[in-house]
Formats: C-alpha cells, sequence, structure tokens
C-alpha cells in the first residue's frame, strides 16, 4: 500500500467520541490509529475529546461565519482544517451517539466540508450501530462524506484485556475496508477542496 510519491499522506484524524470515566473508546481508537500508521498512504492524527475538553458550545456567532472569540475554539478549528479525513470512534447512548461528539461537530462548519467521514462503533449486542445511522445523518448535514465501510464491535469488552483491545480478524479485515474507501475518497475530496477536479 505505497501512496504516490507525488502525493503528501492524508491526515486521518480518529476522534474518541466517550468522555466517561471506565471507558473503552480510547483503546478502541488507539488500536485503529496503530493500525493506521502502519499504511503510508496515511499521516495518523488522534483527538480524544476527554482530552480536549471543549465546553458545551459558547461562541456567539454562529459557526458557519467563522468569527471565532475562543481560544479552544480556534484550536478546534486548526485541528479540524488540517484534516483530511475523520473516523470517529464513538459507543451508542440510548440509541444515539454521545453528547460530546454532537458538541465537537456544532462548533464548526466550514472546516468539516469536503472531507470523508468513517466510523469504528462499539458496545453490546448492537456495536453501537444505531449511533452510526444518526451519526451519518449528522456529517452528511455538515457536507462530509459518510462512506459505507465501518468497523462494527459486539461485545467489546470480552475483546478487551488490560486495558487494550484485541481485534479480531473480522475487525482487521474491517478496517482495512475503511481505509481503502477513505483513501479513494478522500483523494477524490481534496482534489475538489483545491479546485482542481
Amino acid at each position: 500500500m505505497t501512496s504516490e510519491p507525488s502525493v503528501a499522506p492524508m491526515t486521518l484524524t480518529t476522534i474518541v467520541a466517550s468522555t466517561r470515566p471506565g471507558r473503552v473508546g480510547r483503546s478502541v481508537a488507539d488500536w485503529f490509529t496503530s493500525r493506521v500508521a502502519e499504511d503510508d498512504r496515511f499521516a495518523s492524527h488522534l483527538v480524544d475529546l476527554h482530552e480536549l475538553d471543549l465546553p458545551f458550545y459558547d461562541e456567539p456567532h454562529p459557526p458557519a461565519l467563522r468569527q471565532y472569540t475562543k481560544s479552544h475554539t480556534r484550536a478546534w478549528s486548526r485541528i479540524v482544517e488540517a484534516s483530511d479525513a475523520f473516523v470517529f470512534v464513538t459507543p451508542e447512548y440510548n440509541g444515539g451517539f454521545p453528547a460530546p461528539l454532537k458538541n465537537a461537530w456544532d462548533y464548526l462548519v466550514v472546516e468539516w466540508q469536503h472531507k470523508p467521514a468513517a466510523f469504528v462503533s462499539y458496545g453490546g449486542v448492537s456495536a453501537g450501530t444505531r449511533a452510526v445511522q444518526m451519526a451519518k445523518q449528522v456529517v452528511a448535514n455538515l457536507r462530509m462524506l459518510p462512506i459505507g465501510p465501518t468497523v462494527s464491535i459486539p461485545f467489546v469488552n470480552e475483546q478487551v484485556e488490560d486495558g487494550a483491545f484485541r481485534p479480531g480478524k473480522m475487525h482487521e479485515t474491517a478496517a482495512e475496508h475503511v481505509l481503502d474507501e477513505l483513501a479513494r475518497t478522500g483523494t477524490v475530496m481534496r482534489r475538489l477542496r483545491s479546485g482542481t477536479y
């Protein structure tokens, strides 16, 4: 899996949605980002919303105007602006995604546009799939491109040992499909953003 010499790797930002104590989302994200780091089509970047610690949306102007008044908003804007594609690692809360993830999306508008979005979900029997279906509606409204392939991890606690997520073959295969699709769509969307497509 090699990229063309003249094309810089795409910055793939993996975002950990859960912020609660005892979460397994960070271990799942650590596995995924280590998988991305092995793929020279991407430059891997990890954002943990627990560490980012965005307050509940507190800007006085609509985000589409990009008239940011807070340093945390400007910092978040720089991260998202610099990203070519996203992977959202999310559990399912009451049939939907966690509030911190929606809050992170709501801070920005322009920075998300024309970038592919993928999902790694986890949980019990449903593996977080209902959260993904809801999330795809939100990212599409932000003019991101939600891709089809996902990584779904049912009964995730059975896959965690000593705080580390231990993927099975199906998870590794699904991750490969996600990365292949992100590489394809990310290349097209990057050209679209640069006006060369």
